[in-house]
């Protein structure tokens, strides 16, 4: 049974019935457009006289007789015109037709509006809107279109991508923005020439004979005194050049800042006759201080060294102008900039313009600049790409922190050859040149420890130098883990271990085979292929190799032994460190016999007979 006050809550017929009869309100027809009327006051009711507003066009509707008589007759001067204004529901009286413009104010009516703003302290809007037009102008000229810039190859692009589309190098790219103020730029090129010595006449072009009649090529370079300047001179083709621009890069903490320290040192030192003393070593990461503590740990003492500390290129070049150095040393590039252009120093503009402006100094001046750069995580110098190309020498100095040798290599160099190699070493005192390089990538062993099975070494060649690099294998039967390779290429090593294991029968399989370069060289010539195989065959087969045993030669995909380029360099090389024996392809046979050496030759034509020649039992 329903709920009895159910019923009290349901509505009547005749309230449903009423409720149907009302209208919906979705369902009422619009309104009709409201259109303001506009009416003139000398015939309020001739039809001629009215016009119409209309919303949509935004513009007024005068009927075609009120256009007509409008276009014909003009209306009388001092007629008042009345606007219905439909919000108020009244007729507003205006001097003038609603749908035509006011007629412009005269002169002494808009001096005296002009009078009345200001009296009142309303600021004049023709001053607000020349500075608005002034500002826009400004900034629509001063807008700079933005360029990206791969740090890798130096290719620009219109727009940013995340893979370059030159060297397809991902995260590469770098926003570059020229700089905002041309006229900022030429005043700072005109501040650091402001006390070059110009040319008594023009330049025009020389010929050959002139330019080198009179010049000794022997004595043009800055000489180089001293071990540790010998070692130098030799990445350098022979000495520094005067007027050239020299880039030096390198790991952090690897040594650049001691290395060129020295260097500064060494040239302030040696002076002829006639020649300027001064050496300016000018740094923006360090206080003179710091240097100058630097230097007495280093004992450095030369009187003709000269510290600053600054980051602004005009300054420096301001200050060093009394002195008229020998060389500048700037420490680092990325840490300078020049006025007149946007960004802060270390960023791609002020790196480039940086560069840019110690070249035309140093050409203009022929003072060499030595600069030291930041490098990337990849190990690429910070900065554009470009700065490499604009530098005429770029070296670079590589060697791991916990080890004590440093290698100077020259990547680019204008002067000379880029195939020398520096070889030093960091002690309390500095970097000491390697008077022997070629031994201090091998260790002290006896050869009848059992230690030494696993020990090979090789006779490579890095630029003029030779090296005789030992390396170190170890095999690991039922490894649960794989071999690790460490200072040689891994493709290279799997060829290697692939070789042997077909051409020569090894059981490598369950084997995890480890490999290492000692004193963290990086074993990358093909030379060293037969010492890495050998290494591996002591380790398996558990026989060490004699101390008094070289090897030079590339392992082929069938087991051969193929020559390396410079044999008889390599052979007399090791001849001259003791060693007895060599083990080489055996189509160099014939080119080292006629040396006539104390050395035994040991010609194979694939691994199987090095493995019968070396791995024999003795007796």
């Amino acid at each position: 049974m329903p709920h009895p006050s159910a019923a009290a809550m349901l509505p009547s017929p005749s309230s449903l019935l009423r409720l149907l009869r009302r209208p919906h309100p979705r369902l009422l027809p619009p309104p009709p457009p409201l259109l303001t009327r506009f009416l003139s006051s000398s015939s309020p009711g001739d039809a001629a006289g009215w016009a119409s507003y209309d919303p949509l066009t935004d513009s007024l509707a005068p009927p075609a007789a009120a256009a007509a008589a409008s276009d014909s007759e003009a209306p009388a001067e001092g007629e008042a015109w009345g606007v219905f204004d439909a919000v108020t529901g009244r007729i507003v009286m205006k001097e003038h037709p609603p749908y035509s413009q006011p007629p412009p104010p005269g002169p002494d009516e808009e001096r005296s509006k002009v009078g009345r703003r200001r009296s009142a302290g309303v600021k004049d809007e023709a001053r607000w809107s020349s500075v608005a037009a002034v500002g826009k102008a400004r900034g629509k000229a001063g807008k700079e279109r933005a360029s990206y810039v791969c740090g890798n190859c130096g290719e620009g692009f219109s727009q940013w991508w995340g893979t370059c589309r030159h060297c397809e190098a991902m995260g590469t790219l770098t926003k570059y923005v020229p700089g905002s103020d041309p006229g900022a730029s030429v005043g700072s090129h005109h501040a650091f020439r402001s006390w070059i010595p110009q040319k008594s006449k023009e330049m025009v072009p020389q010929s050959l004979q002139q330019v080198t009649k009179g010049v000794d090529q022997s004595e043009w370079r800055i000489p180089l005194s001293g071990n540790f300047g010998m070692e130098i001179a030799r990445v350098l083709g022979g000495g520094v050049v005067p007027g050239s621009l020299i880039l030096v890069g390198g790991d952090p903490g690897v040594g650049k800042s001691s290395l060129i320290l020295q260097l500064a040192s060494i040239m302030s030192e040696n002076i002829g006759a006639g020649e300027s003393s001064a050496v300016v070593y000018v740094s923006g990461e360090e206080s003179i201080e710091q240097i100058g503590n630097r230097a007495d740990r280093m004992s450095i003492k030369s009187r003709n060294l000269y510290l600053y500390s600054s980051t602004d290129i005009e300054d420096i070049l301001d200050k060093i102008q009394p002195l008229s150095p020998r060389a500048l040393i700037i420490d680092s590039i990325q840490t300078v900039y020049l006025r007149g252009f946007a960004g802060s120093a270390g960023n791609m503009t002020q790196v480039k313009e940086c560069t840019s402006a110690l070249l035309r100094f140093a050409k203009l001046t022929n003072i060499p600049v030595i600069l030291i750069g930041h490098v990337t995580k990849t190990g690429d110098i910070a900065g554009p790409r470009l700065l490499e190309h604009i530098v005429d020498v770029v070296l670079y100095m590589e060697g791991e922190r916990c080890l004590s040798h440093r290698l100077l290599r020259s990547v680019k160099n204008r002067f000379g050859s880029t195939d020398e190699l520096g070889v030093f070493e960091m002690s309390g005192y500095g970097l000491q040149p390697v008077l022997n390089p070629t031994e201090m990538f091998l260790t002290e062993h006896d050869s009848d420890s059992e230690i030494l099975a696993g020990l090979a070494v090789a006779v490579v060649l890095d630029g003029s130098r030779t090296f005789a690099i030992e390396v170190q294998a170890l095999c690991v039967s039922g490894s649960p883990r794989n071999g690790e390779v460490v200072g040689i290429p891994r493709n290279r090593a799997d060829i290697i271990i692939s070789v042997l294991m077909k051409q020569a029968g090894l059981k490598l399989q369950d084997n995890a085979v480890f490999l290492n370069v000692v004193s963290g060289f990086m074993l990358t010539e093909t030379a060293g292929d037969l010492a890495i195989a050998a290494s591996i065959c002591s380790s398996f087969l558990e026989y060490p190799i004699p101390n008094d045993i070289a090897f030079i030669g590339e392992v082929g995909l069938g087991g051969e032994l193929r020559t390396v380029p410079r044999m008889d360099k390599r052979v007399l090389a090791i001849a001259k460190l003791g060693y007895k024996k060599c083990v080489v392809p055996k189509t160099s046979e014939k080119l080292l016999r006629p040396l006539n050496l104390e050395l035994e030759i040991l010609p194979c034509s694939n691994l199987k007979e090095v493995i019968n020649t070396v791995f024999r039992p003795q007796g």
